[in-house]
């Protein structure tokens, strides 16, 4: 075998190390957001499903928070004692809090300490996340062949993609393998529960990994730092680097990522009310569909440069976006579409649970292009007086529930897709681009924090912003209130795109050291 092969050779297998992990934690950390609706029943109070569920996103928008200091303290961490080390601690941190969020008793069990509990965990998640991702790009970048970190990195970037995907497979798989009623009472769990055998196995293959070989040359010269946090903040010029990859670059790709993905499927589930299990398997085609333009687009910024694929990728975004979702939103919206009445089934009861009554009424409705939409009220009684909340409404929950047909399903594949593609745009070159901007000394810690504030913050709040807005919107009579959530990605996209393109330029590159 030549000394080109064996290299490349080299390569896949820091690649396949390095993602296997990256891909696990990923995994971890989005069977949280998956898992969303689910959750809010479990862990918050059941009186108002609008608040648990906008209470289940802000805890998981806090462990987006929170991956900032992660990345200061694990980032710190890899440029002083090594990026193989560090990131096998985050791998054990991230599995290790996502096994005992399946292992939480539910909210009607322990009361306020479930969701504490929960929230703590993903506290911990969001730290080795913010650990995680800077330390895997940097090794797999850092054993890159010269001209080639575009491409291999992005390997790197499909991780995050896969991992949710993975994530929707597995719930997938555990719904068929069991009833509704099974997989609410207690097969809402086994996904979390999985995750602590993954891991495992990614353990035993990351301990045989060798140290970055930029990083091991670097610390054999004593050409390391001895104060990165210093170093990458306290220095005026590298923090220009810092706030320009952050405010030019990984906002905008934070934002476009998390509209494309999580905003997309939260919005396809609560705004939409698409059953669940058809949108994890239409969202689990459009992320496989859309999955191997990472690795294109990070070969073609190996080519033609970073800045022209991401700011393309944030400006095509943030213009078609309006477009997308109001087409989104018109394939299931009854209101156009022709009920056949004749057909429609409806029942009432009162129905008794430890004394608490309860009156039900159901409605199930069936279009003439075959849609069917499903409609539970349940109105909470007291001496069989409908219950009032504080506001003087009456206590009630209404739970609804579309089945599309496979032309519609196919349709928000597409539109989906699309947004996919988007992300990968911005996505695939984002790693290449944040490891070039920053010597090898202080590599680490330097990028991990503006990704980490661009995905973690920027990105992170984004499903629970959007979800608000909408229904903030939706109160006050707004017509197209569905559209509402999305001015925050279009303007920060909008901010992040004109930055990029005004101050991005070759200088950035300056501290490339190959």
């Amino acid at each position: 075998m030549n000394n080109t092969e064996t290299k490349k050779s080299s390569i896949w297998s820091v690649i396949m190390a390095s993602s296997m992990g990256t891909l696990i934690e990923w995994y971890d950390f989005y069977i949280f957001g998956s898992l969303a609706i689910v959750l809010s029943t479990k862990f918050f109070p059941s009186e108002n499903p609008t608040a648990a569920f906008l209470s289940t996103l802000a805890t998981f928008a806090a462990g987006f928070v929170v991956r900032p200091f992660g990345a200061l303290f694990f980032g710190r961490l890899g440029d002083l004692i090594g990026r193989k080390y560090t990131f096998m601690v985050t791998l054990m941190l991230m599995g290790g809090a996502t096994f005992v969020i399946g292992c939480v008793p539910s909210y009607e069990s322990i009361g306020f300490i479930a969701p504490v509990i929960v929230l703590i965990m993903r506290l911990l998640q969001g730290l080795a996340l913010g650990g995680e991702y800077g330390g895997a790009a940097t090794y797999v970048a850092e054993h890159a062949p010269k001209g080639q970190r575009g491409f291999w990195t992005s390997w790197i970037q499909t991780t995050a993609t896969v991992g949710l995907f993975i994530s929707l497979i597995v719930i997938l798989i555990t719904r068929s393998l069991m009833s509704e009623e099974q997989f609410d009472l207690w097969g809402w769990r086994v996904p979390f529960w999985l995750s602590i055998v993954m891991v495992y196995v990614s353990y035993l293959i990351r301990k045989n990994m060798s140290e970055s070989p930029e990083f091991a040359k670097a610390k054999k010269e004593g050409k390391t730092s001895t104060n990165p946090l210093k170093e990458s903040f306290g220095n005026r010029y590298n923090l220009k680097f810092v706030l320009l990859a952050l405010f030019g670059a990984t906002m905008g790709q934070g934002v476009i990522w998390y509209t494309g993905q999580f905003y997309a499927m939260s919005y396809i589930k609560t705004v939409m009310f698409v059953d669940s299990n058809q949108v994890d398997g239409l969202l689990g085609i459009a992320l496989l569909l859309g999955t191997p333009f990472f690795v294109f687009f990070g070969w073609l910024s190996d080519k033609i440069g970073r800045k022209p694929i991401l700011l393309a990728g944030m400006l095509i975004a943030i213009l078609s976006y309006r477009p997308i979702y109001r087409a989104m939103y018109a394939s299931t919206d009854t209101n156009i579409k022709t009920e056949m009445v004749d057909k429609r089934i409806a029942s009432a009861e009162i129905k008794t649970t430890n004394a608490v009554s309860d009156s039900i009424y159901k409605v199930k409705k069936f279009y003439t292009d075959g849609t069917e939409y499903s409609e539970t009220t349940t109105v909470h009684l007291k001496d069989g007086v409908a219950k009032l909340t504080e506001s003087g409404d009456v206590d009630k929950q209404v739970k609804k529930s579309v089945l599309i047909t496979s032309s519609i399903k196919w349709k928000l594949v597409f539109l989906v897709f699309i947004q996919v593609f988007f992300v990968t745009m911005v996505y695939g070159p984002i790693a290449a681009f944040l490891v070039e901007m920053f010597p090898v000394k202080i590599r680490y810690t330097s990028m991990s924090l503006p990704y980490h504030i661009g995905n973690g913050i920027f990105g992170g709040l984004l499903p629970a912003i959007s979800t608000y807005f909408v229904a903030n919107a939706q109160k006050t009579g707004n017509a197209e209130f569905f559209l509402e959530g999305l001015w925050y990605p279009i303007i920060v996209g909008a901010i992040s795109f004109i930055i990029g393109f005004i101050y991005i330029n070759k200088k950035v590159t300056k501290y490339t050291d190959k």
